[in-house]
């Protein structure tokens, strides 16, 4: 992959181990728009373990601020945080029970909701299979990539 594919692929997915090998094994892309369209097929061609491990290289919502990568920093909105201990500490216990529950961390796209706003959307989603969630996990994670690339664009 040349090195601006790669780039983007960073910039686009981070730390998603399996992801990023596959991207790595193919291209170059033609810019970053091709990069996110062909990882779409890659993830769904991923085996569940590999597909799990994209999702837990994901940083777990509420995690402390020198635990996520500086573009997650500013995408959880650390740098205007107000967020009570209380929500942080009900975030950490949910977080455990979803990852107990299902065996890989709970994604979301947070599009600039505050972290209290979240704790409704992750105990709804505790009530849904493992199969829902990592499917909804994958389908969150290219939101996510969606968006960084609207931002790198505009």
């Amino acid at each position: 992959m040349s090195r601006a594919s790669e780039d983007a692929a960073q910039r686009l997915f981070e730390r998603a181990g399996p992801l990023l090998d596959r991207l790595g094994n193919e291209g170059p892309f033609r810019d970053a728009a091709a990069v996110l369209e062909r990882a779409r097929s890659i993830l769904e061609s991923l085996s569940e373990a590999e597909q799990i491990a994209v999702i837990n290289a994901h940083p777990r919502i509420g995690e402390r601020p020198e635990k996520v990568s500086a573009l997650s920093f500013k995408e959880q909105g650390y740098e205007r945080d107000t967020t009570s201990p209380d929500v942080f500490l009900r975030l950490a216990r949910l977080n455990e029970e979803y990852e107990q529950k299902f065996g890989f961390r709970f994604v979301v796209f947070v599009n600039r909701r505050s972290k209290e706003s979240l704790i409704p959307v992750l105990e709804a989603r505790l009530r849904g299979t493992r199969d829902e969630e990592r499917r909804t996990a994958l389908r969150e994670i290219l939101a996510i990539a969606e968006e960084r690339l609207k931002r790198e664009e505009g």
